[in-house]
Formats: structure tokens, C-alpha cells, sequence
């Protein structure tokens, strides 16, 4: 289970049960899912991957990943994990829109940051971000991220490399 964590308006900690819905309403957004992973995917694939938090993530302590709330109510997602893709530490989040235009992405995205240096011991953190995320692409450009190399998809698209180096 990975530690909670809090900022001056987020709470991280882990998932429990009930949280299923909210978690499953997050991904099934297309505003939101649009950017994450592949993409949208079936309701279903969006439920066996909650239950896979717990199965997996959680019981073989593979890496972080937090329920994030404000004032209590389930807003977002987030995780700082290995990935071969950039060889080193990631760090994905994603907000429900009425969270959206706040500050709540710049606080969410530096907490991960923070977490990464300060209790992983990490010397960089990598972010992938579809080039067309522009909201995403900003927000990582104002807290120090760089952009470092492209990937070209197989569909053509371009996903952007970020890092932030430890200060």
C-alpha cells in the first residue's frame, strides 16, 4: 500500500473498495481516458483494472498508486512507477474535469514529483505525454519537466518524453 500523501488541497492514499465507481466514472470520461493509456476502453476493462489495484498492485507491493481526493470526494488518479519506456520512473494522474482549471493538476503532478526524489531516492522523473495534450504538455513544462525525445506510435501519433531532473 503506498503511503498517503497530502498537499494544501489534495489528499493521496490508497484505494479502498467503494471508491470502484467514482474510479470507473473517472476512466469512462472521454474527456479524461482520452489521454490515458490506449485510450477509452470498455467499462468492463476499466472494472477489472480497479480489481486489479487490489489483486496486484496493492498485494505484490509492485508500485504507488492513490485515490485522489478533495474534501473527501474521489477526483483523480495517480501513480509514479518503473516503466522500460523511459527506463526509469513515471509519474501518470488524471483529474475529473470539474477539477479541472484550478491549480489541482500543478499540485497533483509536483506532489508526485516530490514523492519521487524525497521517498523513492530518484535522481529524474519521466512523464509521457501525447503531444497533442497540451494542457498536460504545459502544465509539466511549468513545474521543470523537458521534453527529451519523441515515440512515434504504431498509430502514427506522437507521444512526448519529459524529465525532470532532481534539483
Amino acid at each position: 500500500m503506498p503511503l498517503a500523501l497530502r498537499t494544501p488541497r489534495l489528499l493521496l492514499e490508497a484505494y479502498t473498495p467503494e471508491d470502484e465507481e467514482r474510479f470507473v466514472a473517472l476512466f469512462q470520461d472521454t474527456r479524461v481516458s482520452r489521454w490515458m493509456g490506449d485510450g477509452p476502453v470498455a467499462e468492463a476493462e476499466d472494472r477489472a483494472l480497479f480489481g486489479r489495484i487490489f489483486t496486484k498492485v496493492y498485494a505484490q507491493d509492485l508500485f504507488d498508486v492513490w485515490a485522489v481526493r478533495r474534501d473527501w470526494l474521489l477526483v483523480g488518479h495517480a501513480e509514479i512507477k518503473r516503466t522500460d519506456a523511459v527506463d526509469g520512473h513515471e509519474i501518470v494522474y488524471a483529474l475529473a474535469p470539474e477539477a479541472w482549471g484550478s491549480g489541482l493538476g500543478t499540485e497533483l503532478a509536483e506532489a508526485l514529483v516530490v514523492y519521487g526524489f524525497r521517498t523513492l531516492g530518484l535522481s529524474e522523473v519521466h512523464a509521457t505525454v501525447d503531444a497533442r495534450n497540451t494542457a498536460s504538455l504545459r502544465l509539466l513544462g511549468r513545474i521543470g519537466f523537458a521534453h527529451v525525445r519523441d515515440i512515434e506510435e504504431d498509430d502514427g501519433s506522437l507521444t512526448r518524453v519529459l524529465t525532470r531532473p532532481a534539483r
